[in-house]
């Protein structure tokens, strides 16, 4: 009698609680570590940063706490720092004291983006250096491009971002990012890559680009601000499909990466692209991600570092491989 008692309270056990368990790989830290499906180290992080000629003194940006414009003068030495802090891959920004109608410095061998390269590599040789390919730091106007009747002139710009792009192999460049926005530009670098004897450095192409109000502490920071707008060239913020297509066009030119820009806004593209394409992906945190978060720390609403984590894991969750971030040289020292 006793046994059976106890076979149906088993029984009626069995029924009432949960086979299935979650919990129980949760319980401490060592075990969440041993089934964590995604993480975050330096190999998987990329530094902005933004460099200005002639200036003596570093610039901070008020709208992004903790982040100043280098002078370039100065940049060997921060480039040296930024390394041994466990950077491995750096995107670069110039703020040009030298403008004009086309940027043309922009593809000088003695320009700022040839000099910036050329620094940084001779500083910390094993750092992964990337220059940003656009004119919008280096045109009067603020435009990516070519002006033509009123409008930037697509086909003109594409030959300029292939003389830019040139400049910057030549001078040392680990990896070609343009970020115009025009139609055939990763067909046209790579040409034009290609016809200066640089078949061998890739294209991380900004594929996905949004005209997105979450630029603006960047605009102030690169020096980049304008009258009207990008969304010309830029992609409407509101289209998803469109950001597949894009992507795919740039991957059919031969880009060797691609990226979504911004983050966290559009994961919902960024999870999509991954399914469509097996090339690495690349997401940018751009400078108002940064700046709410930085704000909302000062204000004591959130908990800085763990927002920090939080956002770049969900975008590795979501399929990114690599991610530019102002944070990237806190997480390289600091750790995830």
């Amino acid at each position: 009698m006793d046994a059976w008692v106890a076979d149906r309270h088993a029984s009626e056990g069995a029924a009432r609680f949960p086979v299935t368990r979650m919990r129980r790989l949760r319980r401490t830290p060592a075990l969440r570590g041993l089934v964590r499906e995604n993480t975050v180290t330096a190999n998987d992080l990329i530094y902005p940063i933004f460099v200005e000629e002639e200036i003596d003194d570093a610039l901070p940006i008020s709208a992004m706490p903790g982040v100043s414009r280098v002078p370039e003068r100065h940049l060997a030495r921060e480039v040296e720092a930024i390394a041994r802090d466990g950077v491995k891959a750096l995107m670069l920004f110039g703020i040009s004291h030298h403008k004009d109608d086309v940027g043309s410095d922009a593809w000088r061998e003695d320009g700022l983006v040839a000099r910036m390269v050329r620094t940084a590599k001779q500083a910390a040789p094993d750092l992964v250096v990337i220059p940003d390919i656009c004119f919008c730091e280096y045109t009067e106007h603020g435009h990516c491009g070519v002006i033509s009747h009123g409008d930037v002139d697509n086909d003109l710009t594409l030959v300029n971002l292939g003389r830019q792009a040139a400049s910057a192999a030549a001078a040392g460049a680990d990896i070609i990012a343009p970020s115009a926005m025009m139609d055939g530009q990763v067909a046209a670098i790579r040409a034009a890559l290609d016809g200066s004897g640089h078949p061998d450095v890739p294209i991380m192409s900004y594929s996905t680009k949004f005209a997105s109000a979450f630029y603006g502490p960047f605009r102030v920071a690169a020096g980049s601000e304008l009258k009207g707008d990008r969304k010309g060239y830029q992609m409407d913020p509101m289209n998803g499909r469109e950001a597949l297509r894009e992507s795919a066009i740039d991957e059919a030119e031969g880009a060797d990466m691609l990226m979504v820009k911004p983050g966290l806004a559009y994961l919902d593209v960024l999870a999509r692209l991954r399914e469509q394409t097996n090339l690495p992906l690349a997401v940018y945190q751009v400078s108002g991600e940064y700046a709410m978060i930085k704000f909302a720390a000062a204000a004591d609403a959130i908990n800085e570092h763990a927002v920090v984590r939080e956002t770049l894991g969900a975008f590795k969750r979501a399929g990114a491989d690599l991610i530019l971030s102002y944070f990237a040289r806190d997480v390289a020292r600091d750790g995830f």
